[in-house]
């Protein structure tokens, strides 16, 4: 063991994770750091991977702005950059060769293709009788970009031939569906990334720890998602979906999802989904606002769920949003209970100021805020000017308002179409100063950083927060 800032200073290539005793995920990735450590160290790698308790070493982690639990930088040199890959050892090997060795190894011959092929989950290789040729460089600089994928470069004729490659051209070599990928049309840079995006994941994905960095990362922002108990690839919905899959290949992600795993129960509030309604599917367009769809029927057959998406991506198919009935008694306290089918009435009355918090049922930093709210609702009871009022954002949601952490806050103010996001001090004080100004934008706060449906990173947030007695949202 040595400190955290001498190891920065003396390794040329060092990947550091900042973890917290406590936290769930920190404990998940111990397995998997650990043996791609042992792998980079069996291959005498000048690679060094180390892990620092960020709850001990806080001006280090405040430093390097560590927000969360793990993070995970690469020093190189001394200098850092964010890690950005995915959490199995397999990720973390390739993606530090990337960044350390050359964008694509050269095969030099069948042997070295073989062994390359073999080692790695999904590997990309380039055949050129030419090393300097156009298409060479256009391989080369696409191979550069992606850190998570290894490339190889051939020019021997014998590794041609061992793969029935009568021309130069691209292979994509991979462990699952149909084994490998030839590449088909003009190489261009912009081609062969559309390729390699297309088909570097199985046609269905589940949703894991290990694989959400690939879904989020990857540049396929449009997802189906498959909610059911049943993850066995030979049951009928699996197969259906399969199959479906195949038609929407480097457009659209088909993910499922075990609604038998507990960590996945956020997911399933997120999309207004009970156990009891799955098997099911939803798709989300990432790129709108998590815009999220519904299909009209229950019907889990290939036909149906292509329909389905080609629908959504024709645009003949609109956004599902979520609405719970209006509450009898949703004006009978200080503060007002809005669901989607009251929203726009009460919200955008244009004789008032309506402060609406955004909440989950299940958000901590809500429960703390619950009685300043209530207090806040109190001292404007009676005003015809100001409406204090609260909406549960997984039970509802509103056309051109969106949600992706809690406690979201937003005014709406009279007369007007603006609304103005609320992320000052969430105290009595602090929001009565913001209303008496006329819902002032400089009373309003700075924005905050939003995060998508998976929800890691915000409990590792919250926990880390509530350690430190601080203040955050949750994410979803």
């Amino acid at each position: 063991q040595i400190h955290i800032d001498k190891a920065i200073e003396e390794f040329e290539f060092l990947l550091v994770e900042f973890y917290a005793p406590w936290c769930g995920h920190c404990k998940a990735l111990v397995p998997e750091y650990e043996k791609a450590a042992d792998t980079l160290a069996e291959e005498n790698s000048n690679i060094k991977l180390a892990k620092v308790d960020a709850t001990k070493e806080t001006k280090c982690a405040s430093k390097y702005e560590v927000r969360g639990y793990p993070t995970i930088k690469f020093f190189r040199s001394g200098k850092p950059v964010e890690y950005s890959a995915g959490r199995t050892a397999t990720d973390f090997v390739n993606w530090l060769k990337k960044k350390t060795g050359p964008a694509a190894t050269t095969l030099q011959n069948k042997e070295d293709t073989a062994a390359m092929i073999e080692k790695d989950e999904v590997v990309v290789v380039g055949f050129f009788k030419d090393a300097n040729s156009d298409g060479a460089k256009v391989f080369t600089e696409v191979a550069a970009g992606i850190d998570d994928i290894p490339f190889g470069i051939a020019s021997d004729t014998d590794i041609f031939k061992e793969h029935e490659m009568d021309s130069d051209g691209v292979m994509l070599f991979k462990k699952f569906d149909e084994g490998k990928n030839k590449f088909e049309g003009e190489l261009t840079a912009e081609n062969l990334k559309t390729f390699i995006s297309g088909n570097q994941m199985p046609s269905i994905i589940e949703f894991t720890q290990e694989s959400a960095q690939k879904i989020f990362g990857g540049d396929v922002k449009t997802h189906l998602l498959l909610f059911t108990d049943n993850v066995d690839k030979e049951s009928e919905n699996m197969k259906s979906y399969k199959e479906a899959a195949t038609d929407f290949k480097g457009k659209v992600l088909f993910i499922y999802i075990n609604t038998g795993d507990e960590d996945n129960a956020r997911i399933l509030e997120f999309f207004g989904l009970k156990k009891e309604e799955t098997p099911a599917v939803r798709l989300i367009k990432l790129e709108e606002d998590m815009t999220k769809f519904k299909p009209e029927t229950n019907d889990l057959t290939a036909d149906a769920l292509k329909s389905f998406v080609n629908g959504v991506l024709d645009g003949t198919i609109k956004a599902h949003l979520m609405t719970e009935d209006v509450p009898a008694d949703w004006d009978a306290k200080p503060v007002k209970v809005l669901v989607g089918k009251n929203f726009v009435e009460v919200a955008k009355n244009k004789d008032q100021d309506v402060l609406v918090e955004f909440y989950a049922p299940w958000c901590g930093h809500c429960k703390q805020l619950a009685p300043i709210w209530d207090q806040l609702g109190e001292k404007y009871e009676g005003n015809d000017k100001v409406v204090i009022a609260k909406m549960d954002s997984t039970a509802n949601e509103v056309e051109d308002v969106k949600v992706q952490s809690f406690p979201t806050i937003k005014c709406f103010p009279k007369n007007s179409e603006e609304v103005i996001d609320y992320n000052g001090e969430r105290t009595l004080d602090g929001f009565k100063k913001f209303l008496d100004a006329g819902c002032s934008k400089e009373l309003a706060g700075a924005s905050q950083e939003e995060d998508d449906y998976d929800e890691e990173e915000g409990e590792e947030e919250e926990e880390e927060e509530e350690e430190e007695g601080g203040d955050t949202h949750d994410e979803l």
